[in-house]
Formats: structure tokens, sequence, C-alpha cells
């Protein structure tokens, strides 16, 4: 897979441009000015020829030097993670992300009725996944987009909310070609944690290519299935079994999230398990 070149000067308007929307408004003037400040910031730490901060400790400097290649590129996101805000407006979690006390953000904000604000660059890394894990990747802030639904965690998700959060899937699917298994919640990279989104329609979502689903004919698993391996396999930290059972059992069952397999959850976890070889 080929990944598009770009040249620095195209990387620092990137990183410093704003994206537009409803809520980009006066209102949030002050702190549109210092995201792009910071933004700028980013932008002369890449450009900075050589690189700032990088030398190899204890090798003499004679050793190293720095020659730029033509071949290069900027990192692209290769996952995406679903959250609940956990709060009652799109105001409200837009005021959270721009306290500097919350050091919280994400990518895009999805509201009820639909209209998407974007508050961070792609390119750029979000504080939303915290402490997490999938699979050997224990920094999902860095490698993936954060996208939360406005959504107070116990109420259904509107029509409007899922078709906008399908249209921006499908474009970020498509421009960094993030594949279909990497379309996954909170609370699966951090089942210990957190319970978002809860009630979510992840079948929908997965029925478009975003996610996996279980099959509506399951195969019998082997008398010798290890659930647990195979919850290690599809990426759930299993240091704590029945979180990552619940974490699981809250994405593909959702009628029954306790922390224990019954036979039903194995056929199911068989299913999709079998999905990830």
């Amino acid at each position: 897979m080929s990944v598009q070149n770009f040249s620095v000067r195209s990387l620092l308007y990137g990183l410093t441009a704003i994206a537009l929307s409803a809520c980009s408004s006066s209102k949030y003037a002050s702190t549109n000015k210092v995201y792009k400040q910071q933004a700028k910031s980013f932008a002369q730490t890449i450009e900075a020829f050589p690189p700032l901060n990088q030398k190899i400790d204890s090798l003499n400097e004679d050793l190293q030097s720095f020659i730029g290649t033509v071949n290069f590129g900027i990192r692209k996101p290769n996952f995406v993670i679903i959250h609940h805000t956990a709060q009652h407006s799109l105001d409200e979690t837009i005021k959270t992300f721009t306290l500097t006390r919350t050091q919280v953000s994400a990518h895009y904000v999805v509201s009820r009725d639909g209209k998407v604000v974007q508050m961070v660059n792609d390119y750029l890394r979000a504080n939303h996944a915290g402490v997490a894990r999938w699979g050997k990747d224990t920094d999902l802030n860095s490698s993936s987009i954060g996208i939360e639904l406005d959504n107070n965690g116990d109420e259904a998700f509107s029509d409007a909310q899922i078709n906008s959060l399908c249209a921006l899937l499908a474009t970020l699917k498509k421009k960094y070609n993030i594949p279909r298994a990497n379309f996954i919640g909170h609370a699966d990279i951090a089942p210990k944690r957190k319970p978002d989104p809860n009630k979510f329609p992840w079948k929908k979502l997965a029925e478009k290519g975003f996610g996996y689903w279980y099959d509506d004919v399951l195969m019998l698993p082997p008398a010798d299935f290890n659930g647990e391996l195979a919850l290690k396999l599809i990426g759930y930290d299993t240091s704590d079994l029945g979180a990552a059972i619940t974490a699981f059992k809250r994405h593909f069952v959702q009628t029954d999230i306790s922390p224990k397999l019954t036979p039903a959850d194995k056929l199911i976890l068989y299913n999709v398990y079998a999905k990830y070889l």
C-alpha cells in the first residue's frame, strides 16, 4: 500500500487549518486562536532541520548526522474509536473539550441532530482514548481518530446521528484505508474503565462495512474452543477476563453484559473470532 507524500510546506498548511463548522463562531474565537498557536508550534517542530531533540543518547555526535530523504509522508490514523459523550448537549461537550483543565478532546463530535463538528485535525493526536489497549497497541490516541456521539449514555441514538456518523466513517475509511476490523468502541479498548458507546447499533455499522458482526447462522465451536484466547486474538485486553467478556458482550450481545460466557455467547464469540483470522 502506498502513502501519498507531503512536503513540509503542505504539512504546515494542514496543521494550521481550522475545520469550519456551525460552532466555529466568535463564541470560540479564543479557543480557535489557541488551536492555531499550538498547531503552528507543532508545525515548526516538524519543519526544524535537522529534527529537534532526536539525537541518539550515549552515541558520539561525530557518529550522527541527518540527511533528508525525499521519500516520506505524515502518519495516518489506522483505527476509529467511537464514544458517547455522557453529557446532555453538543454545547456542553464542546465546552468540555475547549477547557484546558479537562485535558480531553476528540477529532469529531456528532450531535443528536446529525451535525458534525471537527475539533482536531485528523493528522494530530486527540486525547480521547486514555489508558487503553487493543492487541499490541497501547497508545490508541496516537493511532486512531476519536469520534464522540452526543448522547448521555442511556438514550437511543437518533437516525440523523447514525446517518451522519456513517457518512463520516465512509470518508475516513476511504481516505486513510482503515481496515474494517478497526472500527471499535471505547469500551472495547478500555474494558476495565469505560462502558461507551452504550446500547449502540454496531450491527448497522457492520452492515455498512465498519467493524464486524456475527452471521445469522452460527457454527458450533470445537470442543476445545478457548474463549479467553479468542477474545485476546480479536484484540481485547484479557488481563481482567471478566471486564473483557463484559466489553465483548456490550458490543455484540447487548441484552446481557454479565462477565461470564454463556453457551450462546460462545457461539457468537466463535463466529466473530473467525472473522479476525
